[in-house]
């Protein structure tokens, strides 16, 4: 587990975008290859990336922590009051309306931990900023969409598969992705 004192969470900014774009990219390269091929990454990734409208909304927080006296982004991700379930700028599909709280679920999105900072609780830690935050909102359910490598993560914080969609993507491979959801 995390030690508190070292790691900081905040809100995300536009100038956050670089090392967010890096620290996904190497997330993906590196943390995906026990549960998948390397095809089969190259799919995911078509799905994968920044959305602008999390950072725009104030909904996606960065992890950091200090290495040699400067700021280094550990793991980000956020939850989204919009109704796009996941997806990076790019994706086909979106759906950038506003979700009802009284009525819709708020999204987890778009998480990631940089392959050098696994395993210390930082997926948890973004689960509970970004829930907490959902329930503020007034929401009172949670969704997201999850790789086959996020799962164990997320069936351990009590969500619950309740839909599989596969994809195809360019190269032929699969890319599977698993709506979830919780009550908050």
């Amino acid at each position: 587990m995390t030690e508190p004192s070292r790691f900081r969470s905040r809100i995300a900014s536009e100038d956050d975008i670089p090392a967010i774009t890096e620290l996904m990219r190497a997330s993906i390269a590196v943390n995906m290859r026990a549960f998948l091929s390397e095809a089969e990454i190259k799919a995911a990734q078509e799905t994968m990336g920044v959305d602008r409208s999390l950072i725009a909304d104030g909904t996606y927080f960065v992890i950091e922590t200090d290495v040699d006296g400067s700021p280094v982004m550990v793991a980000c991700g956020g939850w989204g009051k919009r109704r796009t379930l996941y997806g990076g700028d790019h994706s086909p599909g979106r759906d950038d309306s506003l979700s009802d709280p009284a009525k819709d679920a708020a999204r987890i999105r778009a998480m990631y931990t940089h392959p050098d900072w696994t395993r210390q609780g930082f997926g948890t830690l973004l689960l509970e900023l970004g829930e907490g935050a959902a329930r503020e909102a007034g929401f009172s359910t949670i969704e997201l969409g999850s790789t086959v490598p996020g799962r164990p993560l997320y069936e351990a914080r009590g969500y619950e598969a309740y839909f599989t969609e596969h994809h195809t993507g360019a190269n032929g491979e699969r890319n599977t992705v698993i709506h979830m959801r919780k009550a908050l």
